[in-house]
């Protein structure tokens, strides 16, 4: 008997199936990033209303990725020996109960508590995702799916802002501004319930801490995926710190504008969306290191634009910067994916490790630079990481094929995270 006779076919393009896979991954990435930063737009609100430092109102941020970072990779093994649909279900759903109950904290300790498990709670989601579209979808349209599924995050995270920030306007209150943001989470988690085809290829895998160990230990020699966690660290880093302090930038001189004004320019997440299901459109057609490299160059000039103190300069600029940033995130994201189960190693989990961490520690150090140089500090700071991110890229072009391992207990079409090209034009 044949493998196909055994294996139910992966979802491709134009397939019924790939449009459910796709559109519930949206649906997921949506509502992760739509929690994760809704409270950036809140951010001027809380430090006026708790009497905080810039800096440390970002901790509303930085504790609940800190948390993702930390869940992500046990979560992977439960998820592996578990259910991929299950937890991702059970993830969204708690999530969106805690942002509710984070509109009632009475202070700021419960609500970082409460940001805390919300962290948790989505790593989850985090830890599930990749592995299951390298699972569902056919190695050949992995490469739009993940744009996709990245497109979500960049809506999301656009989404949660206006929401927040339309709240806070209408009602001079970050609780009700949270609380709208929880509503509107839960409606996306019902929907991915709805609409999620159901994971027929997963093969359960040892969920002991060995076995973990195990696929953590082939995915942290490998120089081709330590590179491409150290773009997902710095890249984030300087993503984060853009976002969570550009409106303190905004309501202040020269340009004086309202909270609800600043919140407007959160709508630069769109493009985001857009360049990250175009750069995996993309990928799909030219490789890997031919789009990588542009999206971090993109990355910088938008920087660079954004240093020109005028409206005109920032809001092209920060579109700009958006693109470069969710083009590079879609690439090598699922660059790791491809390599990662070649080698049969844990790369995806170890990359949201160091992808979330460089969001929580990142952003908080960017906070510090910009509160002692400004906003020119701060733009040193992040080109700094984009460089590195682009070092790594440029010496991804020359790596070498990974050489296929076995898994202690490998799932069905242990190629399914590569793209449908040579090995030397990918690098998987």
């Amino acid at each position: 008997m044949t493998e196909s006779a055994i294996t139910p076919a992966a979802h491709t393009r134009g397939t019924p199936g790939f449009r459910r896979a796709t559109g519930a991954l949206f649906a997921a990435g949506l509502t992760t990033f739509m929690t994760l930063y809704c409270v950036q737009a809140l951010l001027p609100a809380l430090s006026f209303d708790l009497h905080l430092s810039p800096a440390t109102s970002s901790l509303t941020i930085s504790v609940s990725t800190a948390a993702m970072a930390i869940a992500v990779v046990p979560l992977t093994a439960v998820s592996d020996a578990w259910s991929r649909t299950g937890m991702m279900t059970l993830a969204l759903s708690a999530a969106a109960l805690l942002g509710v109950a984070a509109a009632f904290a009475p202070n700021f300790a419960a609500l970082l508590v409460i940001r805390v498990l919300q962290g948790l709670a989505l790593a989850g989601l985090q830890a599930t995702a990749m592995s299951y579209l390298a699972e569902e979808v056919h190695r050949e349209s992995l490469g739009q799916a993940m744009g996709l599924y990245v497109a979500g995050n960049g809506i999301g995270g656009m989404a949660g802002r206006l929401v927040a920030d339309g709240i806070l306007d209408l009602t001079g209150s970050w609780r009700w501004a949270i609380g709208a943001v929880g509503v509107a989470a839960a409606v996306c988690a019902v929907l991915f319930r709805l609409t999620i085809p159901a994971s027929v290829r997963f093969v359960p895998r040892d969920p002991s801490p060995r076995a973990l160990a195990a696929g953590i230990g082939r995915a942290l020699p490998d120089s081709g995926l330590l590179r491409l966690y150290v773009i997902g660290f710095v890249a984030m880093a300087a993503f984060v710190t853009v976002y969570n302090y550009l409106g303190f930038r905004l309501i202040a001189a020269p340009f004086h504008l309202s909270q609800t004004a600043a919140g407007l320019l959160f709508v630069a997440y769109a493009a985001g969306s857009f360049s990250s299901a175009a750069a995996g459109r993309l990928v799909d057609r030219f490789g890997r290191p031919r789009v990588l490299i542009p999206a971090l160059l993109i990355t910088l000039a938008g920087l660079a634009v954004m240093l020109v103190p005028q409206l005109g300069a920032v809001i092209p600029g920060l579109v700009v910067f958006t693109v470069g940033f969710f083009a590079a995130h879609a690439v090598a994201s699922g660059w790791v994916g491809g390599r990662a189960t070649a080698l049969g190693a844990q790369g995806a989990a170890v990359y949201l490790f160091f992808y979330y961490i460089g969001s929580a520690v990142g952003g908080t150090v960017g906070g510090v630079a910009y509160s002692a140089h400004a906003w020119g500090g701060l733009t040193l700071y992040c080109a700094c990481l984009v460089a590195v991110a682009l070092l790594s890229a440029l010496t991804l072009r020359r790596l070498r094929p990974a050489t296929p391992r076995p898994a202690p207990d490998p799932g069905p079409d242990a190629t399914a995270g590569a793209p449908g090209k040579t090995g030397a034009e990918t690098g998987a």
